[in-house]
């Protein structure tokens, strides 16, 4: 394996911590276009039209939806590189995905929904994927791990949209629709208006950490695949995380599973801010991953054998921790291991490809293992993939 060696490089060469800031915020923007969406109003919608064949319809749309998202962030990653800038497409996928969301209230039937759903997803993606490709263009080595650490303010405030959209009597159907792209125009309009952030031409030149950063042997592959790895957790617990819980204790509420997924969210902010920091300054970008792809292994081994709701919770406290700073802190480091910036925002998108693969094979996945083995075969199953996660990092962070 290639050395792996880091230079600190002076106070100047550092981004502004405005434009960290706004640019979190704007990812923030991204989350809380759709996760309150996807998660509360579409389904709510489909059940208004289509009463007791809702789930059905549901998962049509979070099918179509997945393929649609998947090319059209590898199609506007890619586009955006041909362009040479971000900046327009954001501002046009700003415009365009708010136009649309706002259009739901317009729609009478399934399958209307679906289809403005697919053309939703484009127009969000034009957002998203350049969105995510403008922090390797101005943020360098040395901030990564700060950057990874804000960016987990995304999901926490993506919940917190979720839970105040739902606030009862707060808003009607069609107003929520509105507040939501409200709140994603307030969050993702600063850093286009005033962000400014300062340039890095040696970040778009291929392999710009010449000097400072040699790639080790391998690890676009490992990165890739110990987040897939951990994607599936993530997205196993999502889907199944309200049965599981259900099945060690029946008395076990939604909005209790919401307070205790919320507190995670919120909780792993500063874990994940201090992690990296400590990245930064110690030079080490690869060890907080490793150690939180431990963690995740771990909570997952603690909740497959839990007797009871408690030490079920605790193991599911360390596995959402764990994982919430895993991924907003892979997120930044990825920006590492891509070779070639004229290509950063379509091989960015390839990575993302992780987010949304796991949805599609997890009920596979669960229909395989929970029929025969119960919530803890499936567990341990996944605390494998941690595993394999883990080891695959360790090499990486050996390297440093």
């Amino acid at each position: 394996m290639v050395p792996l060696r880091l230079a600190p490089e002076p106070p100047e060469a550092l981004q502004t911590p405005r434009f960290l800031l706004l640019y979190a915020l704007a990812t923030a923007g991204g989350a809380i276009a759709y996760v309150p969406f996807l998660t509360i109003l579409l389904p709510m919608q489909l059940t208004a039209m289509v009463g007791e064949k809702d789930v059905t319809w549901l998962a049509y749309a979070t099918f179509a939806g997945a393929i649609a998202a998947s090319l059209a962030n590898i199609g506007f990653g890619w586009a955006s590189d041909r362009a040479g800038t971000r900046q327009p497409w954001i501002a046009a996928g700003l415009i365009t995905s708010c136009a649309l969301l706002l259009a739901f209230s317009a729609v009478e039937s399934a399958g209307a929904a679906i289809a403005l759903l697919v053309t939703w997803q484009f127009a969000l993606n034009m957002l998203l994927a350049p969105l995510a490709a403008w922090a390797g263009d101005c943020v360098p080595d040395e901030q990564k791990g700060v950057l990874g650490g804000l960016l987990a303010l995304a999901p926490a405030a993506g919940a917190a949209a979720g839970v105040l959209i739902t606030i009862p009597g707060f808003a009607s159907p069609e107003a929520r629709l509105w507040l939501v792209a409200g709140l994603v125009t307030i969050f993702v309009l600063p850093v286009l208006l005033v962000g400014r952030p300062q340039p890095f031409p040696h970040l778009m030149q291929d392999e710009p950490q010449s000097e400072a950063f040699t790639r080790p042997r391998g690890s676009i592959g490992r990165m890739w695949l110990a987040r897939l790895l951990v994607q599936i957790s993530e997205a196993a617990l999502f889907a199944f995380l309200y049965f599981w819980l259900r099945s060690i204790d029946p008395g076990m509420t939604d909005a209790r599973v919401a307070q205790v997924f919320g507190a995670i969210l919120l909780g792993a902010v500063p874990l994940a801010l201090a992690a990296g920091r400590w990245a930064d300054r110690q030079g080490r970008p690869f060890v907080p991953l490793a150690i939180t792809a431990a963690g995740v292994t771990l909570g997952l081994m603690i909740m497959a054998v839990a007797p009871s709701l408690a030490l079920a919770l605790i193991g599911y406290v360390v596995f959402g921790l764990n994982a919430s700073i895993f991924l907003s802190l892979h997120t930044a480091q990825t920006f590492r291991v891509l070779p070639r910036a004229n290509h950063r925002g379509r091989d960015l998108a390839f990575f993302n490809l992780t987010n949304t693969g796991p949805s599609l094979a997890i009920p596979w996945l669960a229909l395989a293992l929970v029929p025969g083995f119960g919530f803890p075969g499936l567990l341990l199953a996944l605390a494998l993939c941690g595993l394999v996660a883990t080891m695959l990092l360790l090499g990486l962070a050996r390297a440093v």
